[in-house]
């Protein structure tokens, strides 16, 4: 996962409604889960961002269909400004992957990434990621409690997102190698694996 959010956003966390309500100027964001329709606009933000690696449309659209409760678009004044994708890793059911988050560059610096992730983190549980069972998804009752993503080496910007919020969460935060660079067609960065994990 490349972030395309290259400079570290405020880490206010969104309140329980998922919004912030517009007053004095300030735009109002709410924090959902995504809508099929959602996808081709989830696609622009991604092709608009010149970093994430662009899918196809559909892709965007199918996994708003199949994977829109570990998901999230964020709605800035009524139109989709950013969102986060995530799902359940099969082998490692425990675990939440963090596959694509993006900010539309006009909405940048409102702290809507690190809004989007711990309002994910909350909502796949109630408290933090614990708590989520995947038996409707196939995965019997496994509990999540870790939060997964790949990282590029180049990307300070998510490493610093992803610890900030394992800080805020009270998470440890550890790297490990994954995916190397020999396995990507074309000039691609290796990715590194990100584990978040509650403290013990």
């Amino acid at each position: 996962m490349t972030s395309a959010t290259r400079t570290p956003e405020s880490t206010t966390a969104t309140n329980s409604t998922a919004a912030q309500r517009s007053c004095a100027g300030v735009p109002e964001i709410v924090l959902r889960r995504p809508q099929v329709d959602d996808g081709a606009r989830m696609w622009e933000i991604a092709r608009d961002s010149h970093v994430l690696d662009v899918n196809s449309s559909y892709a965007y659209v199918l996994w708003c269909a199949d994977h829109h409760r570990t998901s999230l678009v964020a709605e800035v004044d009524g139109r989709v400004a950013g969102f986060v994708t995530g799902y359940i890793r099969p082998d490692h059911p425990q675990a939440l992957m963090i596959w694509q988050i993006a900010v539309d560059a006009e909405a940048r610096g409102l702290g809507i990434a690190a809004n989007m992730l711990d309002h994910l983190m909350t909502s796949v549980s109630g408290i933090g990621i614990v708590g989520l069972t995947n038996s409707s998804a196939g995965y019997g009752n496994s509990t999540v409690t870790e939060m997964h993503t790949t990282i590029s080496p180049d990307n300070s910007a998510s490493v610093a997102l992803f610890t900030s919020l394992a800080q805020r969460r009270e998470m440890t935060i550890t790297r490990g190698d994954f995916l190397d660079a020999g396995l990507f067609p074309g000039d691609h960065e290796p990715e590194d694996l990100y584990i978040l994990r509650p403290a013990s």
